[in-house]
């Protein structure tokens, strides 16, 4: 905990489902959190919950280079997590340069308004197992190759590699972090299976699959991604040796998408209703999961609350969400 008490600290992505459980579990630990917010989404978490009100906000876009040097200057930020991307598969699919313009030069530009910031000690950049693309060889690990083909995946590619080339070129004291599919309260995207799933199902509805449900990834619990998300930057911070490495994070327990929909109809009660199978995703990949064995040599993470209870955390939620 002292690590993080009043220590100034930047998060982008605020917003979305990772950074409102970030920025919660930062200032539980008596962080001083600094965001950007490029669009305050009022159903947010950070809005719901109250976090804006602890926080302060600099209103803007990532790749904006003068305002992430302004915000980096004038609030001497030491650690930064960046979370900031366009998230969703199809929408980069029909919008593949509002993506690459995000998730690239985004980056690019927050890397080096780090590398010119005398008080950055450490980063945090958040990355995907989408980065890895399509591979023979299962379950990925950190020597596995990136090689993103379509748009959302290229753009987690070469995020990934500029943060490397920083750490190698520069120096720049940067860490990445890989994971499955997040899931929790807070994800807004009900496109995404978890939340849309949840919500069809409180409402007596069939719940919609857009592939044809065979399509295998790995889902994680936000509070566990969190966890790690906090010991890489503590590694970092604290001089270890994660400078320009990646680090996957998943429980190890790959399943298909109708398998994870029928956990979720299960924890809402309604396993009578039979999911609406589309089969009509296109450009993604089919099999994606992760070996997690570095995360638990170096940074000694286990989960904390594991898929089965973060399942239901999430179902509790959404419930109470969309009572209301």
């Amino acid at each position: 905990m002292t690590t993080w008490r009043e220590r100034r600290t930047l998060v982008t992505g605020a917003t979305g489902l990772l950074g409102g459980w970030l920025v919660q579990g930062l200032l539980a630990r008596g962080a001083h959190v600094v965001a950007i917010v490029r669009d305050l989404v009022h159903q947010s978490r950070l809005k719901t919950e109250h976090m804006v009100d602890r926080i302060d906000v600099a209103h803007g876009d990532v790749t904006d280079a003068p305002l992430v040097e302004r915000v980096l200057a004038e609030y001497e930020i030491e650690c930064v997590f960046h979370l900031a991307a366009q998230p969703i598969v199809a929408i980069a699919n029909r919008s593949p340069l509002s993506t690459f313009d995000t998730n690239i030069r985004g980056t690019w530009t927050l890397l080096e308004a780090c590398r010119l910031a005398p008080t950055v000690r450490g980063i945090v950049l958040a990355s995907s197992d989408k980065a890895y693309g399509d591979q023979d060889v299962l379950p990925y690990d950190e020597s596995s190759p990136l090689q993103g083909r379509h748009p959302y995946d290229v753009s987690k590619s070469a995020a990934d590699l500029i943060a490397q080339s920083y750490w190698h070129t520069f120096g720049l004291n940067v860490t990445i972090t890989r994971c499955g599919n997040l899931f929790g309260g807070g994800d807004l995207n009900w496109n995404r299976i978890v939340p849309g799933t949840i919500r069809s199902a409180l409402r007596g509805e069939r719940p919609i699959i857009r592939s044809d449900g065979r399509f295998v990834r790995d889902y994680l619990y936000v509070e566990d991604a969190v966890d790690a998300y906090l010991m890489m930057a503590e590694s970092v911070l604290a001089g270890g040796d994660l400078g320009g490495k990646a680090v996957n994070i998943s429980y190890e327990q790959p399943l298909s998408v109708i398998d994870i929909v029928e956990r979720l109809l299960r924890v809402v009660g309604r396993s009578d209703l039979e999911p609406q199978i589309l089969n009509q995703a296109s450009n993604e990949i089919r099999d994606q999961y992760l070996d997690a064995g570095r995360a638990k040599k170096v940074l000694g993470w286990t989960p904390r609350i594991g898929l089965d209870d973060g399942l239901a955390r999430t179902v509790a939620w959404y419930r109470a969400l969309l009572a209301a």
